[in-house]
Parts: structure tokens; sequence; C-alpha cells
């Protein structure tokens, strides 16, 4: 008995042909996805406190240019239980490979284990500063003396609950004698410059690091705190423990604490420490 072949329409023989020519075009669409994927990942993830905001916004882009390499930023406190902190981000898991933030809170990342040991390095000293909004009548502070009856002279009170707030409600408004005097009109500010708050009339006078307020339109800034009573903080940088990009970290940091960082950073109103 003869074998017959048996004729496929033509509709199948183009699909049969047709089809490696899908599954290529497919795998080319692939990669080219993959590919844009890679590209939009940044090199560097940075996890910064506002007093840094400013100087890394003029130094990132340099560093990009000069590197080719992408640095990718968000922002939180240094400490205060906020959910954008710097500690609340690392604790969530959020990516990073940089943190840069007051030298206190950033050693006790270390001692946790979620930045790596050895790996601080001190970028810039910043000083806290007074301001009320544009065109308010602005107070002596010139001495602590005067400072004092500042405060207690004020209808409303703001400061940071990171850094600069933590030591003037827990050791400056004590040491002065007036906690419990100014505790009703004193508000803790979270996620949310200070001087927002004073440009918007919600508090008389605002306390943050004059790097931070320098930004914020609506403000007028009174100057820095006396001696006596002011807190230089350090602000300092560090490696997280569970960086997808070491290296690339290691170089960010070492191009922050150089020479060529040092005018961005005193022009954000920070006192660079150079290596």
């Amino acid at each position: 008995m003869s074998r017959r072949m048996i004729a496929r329409p033509m509709s199948d023989r183009r699909s049969l042909t047709a089809a490696p020519k899908r599954v290529a075009r497919a795998f080319v669409v692939a990669c080219v996805a993959m590919a844009l994927v890679r590209a939009a990942e940044p090199d560097v993830r940075v996890l910064t406190s506002g007093a840094f905001t400013a100087a890394l916004a003029d130094l990132a882009p340099v560093y990009e240019r000069s590197t080719g390499e992408r640095i990718e930023t968000a922002y939180g406190g240094s400490m205060g239980n906020a959910p954008d902190t710097i500690p609340n981000r690392l604790q969530r898991g959020e990516p990073a490979d940089v943190v840069i933030m007051a030298a206190s809170a950033l050693d006790d990342l270390v001692a946790r284990g979620a930045v790596v040991k050895g790996s601080r390095v001190d970028l810039a000293r910043s000083a806290i500063g007074m301001a009320v909004r544009s065109g308010a009548p602005r107070p002596d502070i010139s001495s602590v003396e005067s400072l004092t009856h500042a405060l207690l002279d004020a209808s409303s009170i703001a400061c940071s609950s990171s850094a600069s707030g933590v030591y003037l409600s827990t050791e400056l408004f004590p040491r002065l004698g007036i906690a419990a005097r100014i505790e009703s009109k004193l508000r803790k500010v979270e996620s949310e410059p200070v001087g927002a708050v004073v440009a918007r009339g919600e508090a008389e006078i605002g306390f943050q690091q004059i790097s931070e307020l320098r930004p914020v339109k609506g403000i007028d800034i009174v100057g820095p705190l006396p001696p006596g009573a002011q807190r230089l903080t350090v602000f300092s940088a560090g490696i997280v423990a569970a960086a997808l990009n070491p290296d690339g970290a290691r170089r960010f940091v070492a191009f922050l604490s150089s020479p060529a960082a040092a005018p961005a950073i005193q022009k954000s109103g920070l006192d660079p420490i150079t290596h």
C-alpha cells in the first residue's frame, strides 16, 4: 500500500516559516528592554539628610558629567520617627549605596551593622540658624540672654525632629531653664523643611541647620545661634552594608570629600571638611 503525502495548507506553511522570525523579533525586543532597564538603573543610590541636600544637588551633576555614572538621590532625616528618615528607609530594605547624615546617627547605623564599619567620611560642619517669615521683625539673638528672651516672647516655635531639633529640645532649652515654659508652643516638624512652616505663617520663629533654611523661599534668616548656644553638627557619608555598588559608592564619597567639592559645600551654608 503506497504512502500518500498530505499537503499542508499554504497558511500553515506560512505560519511555520514565520514562527522563527517571531521568536527572533521577541528575543531582540526582550534584549533591548533589558538594556533600557539597565541603562535606567542608577550607578550609585544616595540617601541624604536635609543639611547636605543643596550641596548634593550641585555636586551630583558635576560627578555624573565627569564620570558618566548616574547618581540617584532620596532624602530623609538623620533621626526621628518619620517613615522617610534614613534609618527607617534602610530598615525597610530600601536600596542604597551611600548615606549622608549626622555623624552621631551614622555611628548608630554602624553599630547596628547597617553601615560598613570604618567607611565613615566626614564631609562638613553645620551650624543651626533661626528664621522668621519674610518681612517679619527679626528678634535679637546675638547673645544667649537675648536668644532666651526671643524664645519666651515668640507666640510659636518650630524646630526639626532630626539632629538640630533633638539638640534644642533635649539639651539647649532645658539648659536655658525654659523647656517647660515654651513646651506648649513648640512644634516638631517632620518630613519638610522648618522654613516652609515659618513661610506659611504656622510658626513665628523656626530653627534648623542654616544649609536647610537657605533654599526656602518666603523666610528671612536672622542668623546663627550665638556662642554658648550653638551646636555644630558634623555630617558624614558612609557605605551601606547592603550596597549593590560599594566600589562606586566609595568613588562618589571620595569626590564629595575632595577639594573640588568644597566650593559647592561652602556655598550651601556648610563648612567643608576636605581630605
